[in-house]
């Protein structure tokens, strides 16, 4: 029996080593079957890449003509009418976008005011923020998605929130939704949908990207508390020449019901836009301008408002903001009224009269911003009404902070006074409100992506 022991270890001994060869064997075949098949793969992968046609290279070079050597003939022809009438090409950003990336960006901007005045402004109505005295309030919570529909066109939705007088919900409105066609002939872009008219440089800002707590004055008296916003049409035109202008012209329904309101294409509303820029060597810059908006009122008469605008920047070498900037806006109204008239003295209208009402205001606006994160300016108005007699100045000093490029905060103080003409209009519920002390608090953020302010 011991023998047998014996002979059985032994066979198992010498057995071990063959078993774990054959297993290591075994092993490394299957590693070199795996390493062939992926092998395989690359090179079925690579096949494919090749057959694909090759993508378009970069234009050739300008050849490069020796001193003294005649320049070669330009190889292509000029171009036709035809050819300029022809769209333009694509833009390239619409065909860098990657697989599962979005085609429009999306943000949130939020803008909170308060103010406090005098118990007899309020209860008058008669303060900057008319039914919001001695309030804090959302004026503005807007989202906005803006971006590329396909490499010919863009566009533009704004949705708004804000509160419209104490006790009321928050109210939601769509503020803007446009689209533009970038590419048309001649080089001319076209705008339509429902948006901020381009009219002068501070109608087209919202609220939370003005220079101020508020719109200026004479921008409310003439186009209301929300500005010119209209539905329709417009175009631009910049054409090729050795300066920089813009042309726009635009036709819309007229709903705004302070300055037309005859709400019909029959009857349109046109706007006209001419702006240029240039820049005085590399530390200043001017922006000039001038609107016209010409339609008819709720009550069938003419009202024309021409506009006037200038914005200059000072901004050292170097630095990353202006140290000051200069705006100013001019607005004159044409406007057709119908006035009662009694003719024989007993109190009774006996006939309507058309009258005409020419009357005009602006504003000018410095701000001086010596820190990054930290601004100064003043802004001062003088307004006429566009149907009523009378006028109004303010002055408005204020400062503003950054903590951040996307959070602000900027306190002003805010006077008003008004002529003795207008105090029946500003006389309401036993008060009076022809002179007004405010000071007003805003605080802005931004959330997700914002498009770039106009210069």
């Amino acid at each position: 029996m011991r023998a047998l022991a014996l002979i059985v270890i032994s066979l198992c001994t010498a057995l071990t080593p063959a078993v774990a060869a054959a297993q290591e064997a075994a092993e490394l075949r299957k590693q070199i079957e795996q390493l062939q098949r992926q092998l395989q793969s690359v090179t079925d992968r690579l096949q494919r890449l090749e057959a694909q046609p090759p993508p378009p290279g970069p234009a050739p070079a300008t050849p490069t003509v020796a001193p003294g050597a005649a320049a070669p003939a330009p190889a292509a022809a000029p171009l036709s009418a035809i050819d300029l009438a022809r769209p333009r090409q694509p833009f390239s950003l619409y065909q860098q976008r990657g697989s599962g990336q979005l085609l429009f960006d999306i943000g949130v901007a939020g803008d909170f005011v308060g103010n406090i005045t005098q118990k007899n402004v309020a209860r008058a109505g008669g303060g900057t923020f008319a039914g919001q005295e001695n309030r804090f309030f959302p004026r503005e919570v807007e989202l906005s998605l803006f971006g590329q529909i396909d490499p010919y066109a863009s566009a533009v939705v704004r949705i708004e929130a804000g509160e419209e007088a104490p006790g009321q919900d928050t109210g939601v409105r769509l503020a803007e939704a446009y689209m533009t066609l970038l590419t048309l002939p001649f080089g001319t872009q076209a705008r339509l949908g429902q948006m901020r008219n381009r009219y002068g440089w501070s109608n087209e800002i919202h609220e939370h990207d003005l220079p101020w707590v508020d719109r200026p004055n004479v921008m409310r008296n003439f186009f209301g508390p929300e500005g010119l916003q209209e539905k329709g049409l417009e175009l631009t035109l910049v054409p090729d020449l050795p300066f920089y202008i813009e042309a726009l012209a635009g036709i819309f329904n007229g709903d705004n019901e302070t300055a037309f309101g005859r709400q019909t294409l029959q009857h349109p509303l046109v706007t006209g836009r001419l702006r240029t820029f240039f820049e005085l060597g590399d530390e200043h810059a001017v922006m000039l301008g001038m609107s016209v908006a010409s339609g008819q009122t709720g009550d069938r008469n003419r009202s024309t408002i021409l506009g006037w605008e200038a914005r200059y920047k000072y901004r050292p070498d170097g630095w990353l903001h202006p140290l000051i900037t200069l705006t100013g806006e001019a607005l004159y109204s044409l406007r057709k009224v119908d006035v009662g008239v009694d003719l024989d003295g007993d109190g009774a209208i006996d006939q309507v009269d058309k009258r005409q009402r020419n009357h005009g205001g602006y504003y000018a606006g410095l701000e001086v911003q010596p820190f990054r994160r930290w601004a100064g300016g003043v802004r001062y108005d003088w307004s006429q009404y566009p149907i009523n007699p009378g006028w109004e100045w303010a002055i408005e000093p204020y400062v503003s902070f950054w903590p951040s490029e996307f959070l602000r905060f900027r306190l002003a103080y805010k006077h008003t006074d008004r002529s003795t003409q207008t105090r029946d209009a500003f006389n309401l519920n036993d008060a009076s409100a022809r002179k007004v002390d405010e000071i007003l608090f805003q605080a802005s953020f931004i959330l997700g992506a914002h498009p770039a302010h106009p210069f």
